[in-house]
């Protein structure tokens, strides 16, 4: 070929990619997995690797990591539509009161039955971005936003942010332009393609995983015929140059911990038991759906102008039938799991990777899932939006992204749960009808039920073992006010009592 033509396609290519690669806005990929403790990626969050940490094998977490900065104190709700719809919204779950998860039909509360309490009258249908809708939080969601301002906006994967037949089930009316997969249910009824993802006549529940007709009686696991989709999915705006968000919520690793074929056997193999090589080879499989998804970015040269998030919606399971070992033991040495506001259930991974921001940093500043809502739009350089929620929770952490020294704001800033639910039938660690509240090293749980207070140093004390409330008297007090202050402030709902019909009382109440 002539030397002259060889430059001449030479220089298009760069040029084409350079082109690509200069969006006046970035592009934005979240990666949110379900139900992925925070341990469970070869990836350390915390100050060394553990032991479960060395169960996993994730090395696209691990080279994310390289080029991003890794939040070691991120939380999220203890289930999983609180966290969907404070990332969605920026209000924080006791304000917005979707505190526990959503049933797929509509108008259905997913409480359980108690002895003693009630639960409140929540926002059991979820978000809805129209008024009106009974049982819902009517809220702008930043997808909607960035529509607004020229982004090509995707949904692929989990959705679970309103019931059925609700405005909010549809990703559609919540600001994506593409949705595959989104629906109202919670988790998939199956992950194998054989099994048409659910979707049998005759046996088809409401967690039948919808849109992947093409792969029904394929071999291929849902979450690589989720991947391919995404692949093809940004693949339209990258050649039209338009910035875009992809919101990539794998169904995994959600129960039903089905194992994928493609990975089981090295965990089998490393002598975990079937149901453990199961789960390693669901969060595995997670991993190698982000490396495939980043490694198309980086051929098309757009991965430099993407920002990257990678999240979970809660704190991994330790109390599933699926799951070996004794019951909440899974996620030592934090304690308990899903469901619980100790540390185990609300305690989670968060990585972000920025365009032209420093990489390999690690924060330890205290964060919180409605922190994204702002950070996103700060990152995506729109500043100039409204919502029809008055103010947000969140508050934008881009500035902890830098090398810089952090603001004392964040040591005194306060972070907030409220679960007045009943999520299993029967009590267990912080599960159940809690509060609590963070605030620097330290942490206040509220049992609402028992009417007990816990107070931990979580710096000393990640696993939550020495209760300081007696030794520490003056500090139970100043954080059961903050708490209740906080809670009073946002109007959060309360449980009642059955025998008389009262709200239980604020943790500053107790005698």
């Amino acid at each position: 070929m002539n030397n002259k033509l060889v430059l001449l396609i030479t220089f298009v290519c760069l040029v084409g990619r350079s082109l690509a690669q200069d969006n006046p806005r970035p592009n934005i990929v979240v990666f949110f997995v379900d139900d992925l403790g925070w341990q469970d990626t070869s990836e350390p969050f915390y100050t060394e690797k553990t032991p479960i940490n060395k169960s996993f094998h994730t090395p696209y977490v691990e080279r994310l990591a390289k080029d991003a900065v890794k939040f070691t104190n991120a939380y999220a709700t203890a289930v999983c539509t609180p966290s969907r719809i404070s990332f969605l919204t920026g209000i924080n779950a006791a304000h917005h009161r979707v505190t526990n998860w959503t049933h797929p039909k509509a108008n259905t509360p997913t409480d359980n039955e108690d002895n003693l309490l009630l639960p409140p009258d929540w926002n059991i249908n979820g978000l809805s971005p129209i008024a009106g809708i009974p049982h819902t939080v009517y809220a702008t969601p930043f997808p909607q936003i960035l529509k607004d301002n020229g982004y090509h906006t995707i949904h692929i994967g989990k959705a679970h942010w309103g019931a059925a037949g609700t405005p909010g089930a549809n990703p559609l009316n919540l600001g994506f332009i593409v949705n595959v997969g989104g629906h109202s249910a919670g988790h998939p009824q199956s992950y194998y393609g054989e099994q048409n993802y659910g979707n049998i006549p005759g046996k088809a529940s409401h967690q039948a995983v919808p849109d992947l007709m093409e792969y029904y009686g394929s071999p291929i696991f849902l979450t690589e015929a989720l991947t391919q989709q995404a692949i093809k999915a940004i693949q339209t705006p990258i050649d039209r140059k338009t910035p875009f968000l992809l919101n990539f919520s794998n169904y995994a690793v959600h129960v039903p911990i089905q194992p994928d074929p493609r990975f089981v056997q090295r965990y089998l193999d490393q002598g975990l038991d079937a149901n453990e090589a199961a789960y390693a080879s669901l969060v595995e499989g997670y991993d190698k759906s982000m490396g495939d998804i980043i490694d198309f970015l980086k051929e098309q040269g757009v991965y430099d102008n993407t920002i990257i998030i990678f999240v979970s919606d809660n704190g991994g399971l330790s109390l599933h039938p699926a799951r070996t070992n004794a019951s909440h033991t899974q996620n030592l040495p934090l304690k308990a799991g899903k469901g619980s506001l100790y540390e185990g259930g609300i305690r989670v991974p968060l990585l972000i990777k920025g365009v032209n921001q420093k990489k390999g940093i690690t924060r330890d500043t205290p964060v919180i899932m409605e922190d994204l809502f702002p950070t996103i739009l700060h990152l995506a350089n729109i500043s100039n939006y409204t919502t029809v929620q008055p103010a947000l929770d969140g508050q934008n952490i881009a500035e902890l992204m830098s090398s810089k020294k952090q603001d004392a704001k964040w040591d005194k800033r306060i972070l907030v749960w409220n679960y007045p639910n009943k999520w299993i039938p029967t009590d267990g660690p912080a599960i159940n009808f809690f509060s609590a509240i963070r605030q620097g090293d330290y942490k206040l749980l509220y049992d609402m039920k028992n009417g007990r207070l816990e107070l931990y140093n979580l710096t000393k004390d990640i696993g939550e073992t020495d209760n300081l409330v007696h030794k520490m008297q003056s500090k139970t007090t100043e954080m059961s006010r903050l708490l209740a202050e906080q809670l009073r402030s946002w109007k959060a709902q309360l449980p009642t009592y059955k025998t008389t019909g009262h709200p239980v009382p604020f943790p500053d109440e107790l005698k």
